[in-house]
């Protein structure tokens, strides 16, 4: 899942200036602190790679700079990668560093209190990872109380744990029908997916700019999954013909028959409504049985891990500027 960008934005609404003026001091002491602030700053915005990371860490710690600080510049660094495991995995780092924290080694936090919510919302990620849904609202609850301003950043996660309890209660009708963008006869779910092992449902519109922008890295995506017997069906949802119209003149360009089944959803009874589609573009995967295993962006690395789980060996397909 992708972490919030309004967490980082929240973190450098709260961030202190690291780099105070230094009272007087021999010159040998103000050329060491000043190499001290130099590697904290490198530490702090570096974001190439965990190698780079880890160098820039040694060379921090080599300078003097506080544990606290290199811990709080990890936790930056996957934030800003966007990646809940690798948060996940320093919660052993945060309660051991709990105890011995100290407001004036920190990097990047002004009060005590917002160190604390941070320190909950590991907590709180960390139980997502596991799917302790009763640990995570109590972290998260925690997080809120200690730093409301925190809030918009919880959203994403909360937003999350909800998706996922109401689609592990969803199972899909695979009798539904859904008409061709194209025309002709509706076509039921179960002559798409037939014997294969999942299936694919892209939920996109031309009136979504990020769709329009997605599609040439969707086609290649299609292909892959085709070519690993995972069918595809995007689906637009319920629109006004002259929408309709669009979005066939958006396929034009990968000629009669691009790649996967391209349908309209029901009107009546849409399948955006049951699997709780509120952004474009959409994945959404169903297994066999109608269950879903995934849920989310198109670019979320998860989707890529639920697949192995069905199609072990399977890669992300090289991005392209144009499918065609």
């Amino acid at each position: 899942m992708r972490i919030s960008i309004s967490f980082v934005a929240w973190l450098a609404a709260i961030a202190v200036t690291h780099a105070q003026p230094d009272p007087p001091t021999a010159e040998p002491e103000a050329a060491a602190a000043s190499q001290r602030e130099i590697a904290l700053d490198n530490l702090l915005s570096e974001r190439e790679s965990v190698a780079a990371l880890a160098k820039a860490i040694e060379e921090a710690r080599k300078n003097g700079v506080s544990e606290q600080a290199v811990l709080e510049a990890r936790f930056l660094y996957h934030v800003d990668q966007q990646e809940d495991a690798a948060i996940a995995a320093m919660l052993p780092d945060f309660i051991k560093q709990q105890a011995a924290f100290k407001l004036e080694d920190s990097a990047i936090f002004g009060v005590k209190e917002d160190w604390l919510a941070v320190t909950e919302y590991v907590k709180a990620i960390a139980s997502l990872e596991k799917g302790d849904d009763a640990a995570f609202k109590t972290h998260i609850t925690e997080a809120f109380w200690l730093s409301p301003r925190q809030a918009s950043a919880f959203a994403t996660h909360i937003d999350r744990m909800r998706l996922e309890e109401r689609m592990r209660e969803v199972k899909l009708d695979f009798t539904t029908r859904l008409t061709r963008l194209e025309g002709g006869d509706a076509v039921p779910l179960q002559d798409l997916i037939a014997d294969k092992k999942a299936m694919l449902f892209h939920f996109w519109s031309p009136a979504s700019t990020e769709s329009a922008a997605s599609m040439p890295d969707f086609i290649v995506t299609a292909k892959a999954l085709i070519t690993s017997d995972i069918p595809v069906a995007s689906i637009l949802p319920g629109e006004p013909p002259a929408i309709l119209t669009e979005a066939r003149t958006t396929l034009r360009p990968w000629g009669p028959n691009p790649p996967g089944a391209w349908l309209i959803d029901n009107t009546e009874a849409p399948l955006a409504r049951d699997l709780r589609v509120q952004h474009l573009p959409l994945f959404v995967l169903i297994s066999n049985e109608g269950r879903v295993l995934f849920n989310g962006d198109p670019s979320d690395a998860a989707f890529w891990e639920a697949l192995l789980k069905i199609v072990p060996g399977i890669s992300r397909p090289q991005a392209a500027d144009d499918a065609r």
